[in-house]
């Protein structure tokens, strides 16, 4: 495919519909079994939900929400409303009320497609509310009660017989300029209120051109994704539907992460983009499994992983001895641990934060390869990203094809290329101190290698500078300590401190054992004060920063009181942890730490 001659996203996929009508497309679960639409059958829907959205005055420009979970329906509203030349506007199904109400009315929505009673709840609230959002269609058929001032319509009444206008679709689309807006993707709000990244349909383009400059290096051919990350995030809704469909490929949805080991069993993907809490989750439950059983079987893996580590390391070279026990492994570890990954999988590719290396390096060296990249909303989202000849997980990889990346006096990373946004939606302030002469100033803190692959230090407003004047990045002593199996999540503090503390998250295995030994039977709510389990902690922390350079060592640490959570607000629908609202929550108890005596 010609990506640079295509003018448009609805355009892409009515040719690819045209050329591959009856080949499947979108599989999504139903009574337990995965069901698919074929792309014809996908753009007959498309075109018949876009006059659908004309009939109800919906016109080029105008925008459209969509609050669902991973569904076919959800590709099918986007590329309607995109069809039409309409903007999308995802929202996260993890958003409370009044997240609604804000992205309704920043970014002034006429009308929003909800797929499930539970979402309509939260989401009609904040349409009563609204001055334009005064329209939902519904995908299930759940609409049994009227709401004053808004006009309720159901999405099988949009496909029925004669419901459509005349309007044709596709030949509506070819009007549509490659600078038009397809979209608005609100950021997560790490620090505040989410912004609206306006993206055209140029800038995903540019960023699917660059993924098949990317993986084509494997070969690509009948290609099928398993989709578990938002649809609503910048990195799924390109890199999980764009990109698939410029490509012809097939889409499963996952059922959530509960049920990935299964759908991965299912759906047999050969390529699935998603966040490093995924990677960490399959690893901690892979080691558990081995650790569980022992015996030779424990023994054969964990000398897989020695080996694999081995032979791509520059650092060591493998005798003949041990060359042939790792193509042994390849029969007797690898080859089953594929198995379990569906039997086809290419690779992985990770994104929208830092892998852990030592995540990373355990993939790879269990013959499973893992792609680490880097981007961000404001990118449409990939900057950067590892190849599959080349793989340096420590790194991000060198820049994507048709993308540069300079490195600012101050260590700041900076973007230029079609692929940048075109502005943040009603507020050109932030814009304008975003994109400075034609380049993203990202805000992440790196540096770029001889050899042009990018490694990235830090955030940098997330930067620690201590007392002392010295900087320290936050993330990399996060990421010492989740790495171990007693803590699942982690912040550290100590900006214009002598020293950094941490709050710690133990994970329920830790906790389990913990009051199993000490005769307790209590929540984490109730154990995080506890002096016996304080204590326990910090020795564990001491284990932790014999790894530490001596800036980087946590002197103290609390206990949270629960889980970071997006119910709770401390973590981003993409689970990020919200560094302001935790240290809004525990801020007070940080800092009685620096009052300690004999520290």
């Amino acid at each position: 495919m010609d990506y640079k001659a295509l003018s448009n996203l609805a355009s892409m996929f009515f040719d690819q519909a045209d050329l591959l009508e009856d080949k499947p497309f979108l599989w999504g679960k139903k009574d337990e079994i995965y069901r698919c639409k074929t792309y014809g059958v996908v753009a007959e829907e498309v075109c018949k939900i876009a006059n659908g959205l004309i009939s109800i005055g919906i016109n080029k420009g105008d925008r459209v929400m969509i609050v669902s979970e991973n569904r076919p329906e959800w590709v099918i509203a986007d590329l309607a409303i995109t069809a039409i030349g309409a903007i999308v506007v995802p929202a996260y199904t993890t958003n409370t009320a009044d997240d609604h109400f804000y992205v309704a009315e920043h970014s002034q929505a006429k009308a929003a497609f909800i797929s499930t009673q539970g979402l309509m709840e939260k989401f009609s609230g904040a349409a009563t509310k609204s001055e334009t959002c005064k329209t939902v269609i519904a995908m299930d058929d759940f609409l049994e009660r009227e709401i004053d001032g808004l006009n309720q319509i159901k999405w099988d009444s949009m496909l029925a017989p004669g419901s459509e206008n005349t309007v044709d679709i596709r030949e509506q689309s070819h009007s549509i300029d490659r600078t038009d807006i397809a979209c608005f993707i609100y950021t997560s709000g790490t620090g505040g209120n989410p912004k609206g990244v306006m993206l055209t349909h140029g800038s995903i383009l540019s960023n699917c051109f660059s993924a098949y400059d990317l993986l084509t290096e494997f070969g690509l051919g009948d290609e099928k994704f398993l989709s578990l990350l938002p649809l609503s995030h910048s990195y799924e809704h390109t890199c999980g539907l764009y990109f698939p469909i410029s490509i012809g490929a097939q889409i499963y949805y996952a059922e959530g992460p509960d049920k990935v080991a299964q759908n991965l069993q299912e759906a047999k993907p050969t390529i699935m983009t998603a966040v490093p809490r995924l990677y960490e989750s399959l690893h901690d439950r892979i080691r558990k499994g081995v650790e569980r059983n022992a015996g030779i079987k424990a023994q054969l893996f964990f000398k897989t992983l020695e080996l694999g580590k081995k032979s791509r390391s520059s650092n060591f070279k493998m005798n003949w001895i041990e060359n042939i026990q790792n193509m042994m492994l390849d029969q007797l570890v690898r080859k089953k641990v594929k198995e379990r990954f569906g039997g086809q999988l290419k690779t992985f590719v990770s994104g929208g934060a830092a892998l852990n290396p030592e995540i990373g390096d355990f993939f790879l060296s269990l013959g499973i390869n893992i792609l680490q990249g880097y981007g961000q909303t404001e990118a449409s989202p990939v900057i950067s990203c590892n190849r599959p000849g080349n793989i340096r997980i420590e790194t991000v990889g060198p820049a994507l094809a048709g993308v540069e990346i300079k490195i600012a006096d101050d260590g700041e990373i900076l973007v230029r290329g079609e692929l940048v946004m075109d502005g943040y939606w009603r507020d050109e302030k932030a814009t304008n101190e975003t994109i400075i002469d034609g380049w993203l100033h990202t805000g992440d803190i790196g540096v770029i290698q001889s050899d042009g692959f990018l490694q990235i230090t830090d955030r940098k407003k997330d930067i620690i500078v201590n007392s002392g004047g010295d900087n320290i990045a936050p993330a990399r002593v996060e990421g010492a300590i989740t790495l171990r199996p007693e803590f699942n999540q982690a912040m550290v503090y100590g900006d214009k401190k002598p020293y950094l503390v941490a709050l710690v998250v133990p994970s329920e295995e830790f906790i389990s054992e913990w009051c199993r030994d000490n005769n307790e039977d209590k929540s984490l709510l109730e154990l995080s004060e506890n002096d016996l389990l304080r204590s326990k902690v910090q020795s564990i922390m001491s284990e932790i920063n014999s790894g530490l350079s001596q800036l980087e060592k946590i002197r103290h640490t609390i206990i949270a009181r629960e889980p970071f959570q997006t119910d709770n607000g401390l973590m981003t629908p993409t689970l990020k942890i919200r560094r302001h609202k935790i240290i809004e929550l525990y801020g007070d108890k940080l800092e009685q730490l620096y009052n300690r005596k004999n520290t």
